[in-house]
């Protein structure tokens, strides 16, 4: 255990909470292998009927995994740091995802990246008034990780590509609505909740009440008609051909975030829609993220977002001028040496 990550058992409950909320709950590398270390220990233990997570702190759950010390790491050459801490992070994904016992997450606030990763994969994943998802990756020279692809490849139409692509920010009807999350109730019922469920062990989750409502559903016609295209550009084309507000806004969205990032996740999202298993989700976006900190536009894009916050990040390519080896070379398999062992 962690300051920053609270593990403990409570009654028939394994507990772990995000105690970064100054940080709003960022995921760094001790605080995954905390996380991985309970759920080991948990696994067998018949003590432990089911596992409860949450957070500390009103504004998030988790927004997202703590990428300085990565970003210092490939300022000062070093690589690899990035790489061991997916690789370790996207392992306790997995046993979230492939947990025996029920697992219960509670997210308020923002819910992003590394969050996602958290929450998005429990089996019972219950939502408040102030929830805000997003895998925002491409606005950083990222893609969406953590197993992100594996939700956004299960989301209905071409939902997924629309949100993985673009990063766009959802609320609790829309996470519903898109597979993020299972049942909304209002965040004020949520300590009796948790009370009940580390007394009893049992999940016995009351009827869901209805959130404020979201766009997605009334966005899909027009985000099937332009994201079943076959690669960017053509969303980007089919967008311009069809005009009004959700098109402009998305075509602003297209150009302000890494083409690179844009174009690699489009495709891994598809690929993952192929074979959605966790594993294999997180297998190939572990492609990506590998040598992203060398080769992608990862590093200026936690400059420019994140470091100096100007907003303003120099990407190494266009839509028009991104070479396609570019892009397979980032989604190559893996090599040996790097394979996620996800014992």
């Amino acid at each position: 255990m962690t300051d920053t990550m609270i593990a403990r058992k409570a009654g028939k409950a394994g507990w772990l909470t995000f105690n970064r909320p100054k940080a709003l709950n960022a995921l760094d590398h001790d605080m995954a292998a905390a996380m991985e270390q309970a759920l080991d220990a948990w696994r067998d233990d018949e003590a432990v009927q089911l596992v409860i997570i949450d957070a500390e702190g009103e504004r998030a759950f988790c927004a997202g995994g703590d990428i300085a010390a990565v970003y210092r790491a490939g300022r000062a050459g070093d690589y690899d740091e990035g790489a061991r801490f997916w690789r370790d992070e996207y392992r306790m994904n997995a046993k979230i995802a492939e947990f025996p016992k029920p697992i219960v997450a509670f997210m308020q606030g923002f819910v992003m990246g590394g969050g996602v990763g958290v929450g998005g994969h429990a089996s019972h994943r219950i939502v408040g008034e102030t929830t805000q998802i997003a895998m925002p990756e491409t606005g950083i020279g990222l893609i969406p990780d953590v197993g992100g692809t594996r939700i956004l490849a299960r989301a209905p139409g071409h939902v997924g590509e629309y949100l993985g692509v673009t990063g766009s920010r959802i609320g609790a009807a829309d996470a519903i609505y898109a597979g993020f999350a299972d049942l909304f109730l209002p965040e004020a019922e949520w300590p009796d909740l948790k009370a009940q469920l580390a007394r009893t062990g049992e999940v016995a989750l009351p009827a869901g009440q209805v959130p404020a409502p979201g766009r997605l559903a009334a966005l899909r016609p027009q985000i099937d008609a332009a994201f079943d295209a076959a690669d960017v550009k053509g969303i980007v084309a089919r967008l311009e051909a069809m005009g009004g507000d959700f098109a402009q806004e998305t075509l602003a969205i297209l150009r302000r975030n890494s083409a690179l990032s844009e174009e690699a996740t489009l495709r891994l999202v598809r690929m993952t829609r192929a074979d959605p298993a966790i594993r294999n989700a997180l297998s190939n976006e572990f492609r990506f993220t590998l040598r992203a900190v060398e080769h992608s536009d990862f590093l200026e894009g936690v400059r420019a977002q994140i470091i100096d916050k100007d907003r303003k990040p120099q990407w190494q390519w266009t839509l028009d001028t991104l070479p396609e080896e570019v892009v397979a070379r980032m989604l190559a398999p893996v090599p040996e040496a790097w394979r996620i062992d996800f014992a």
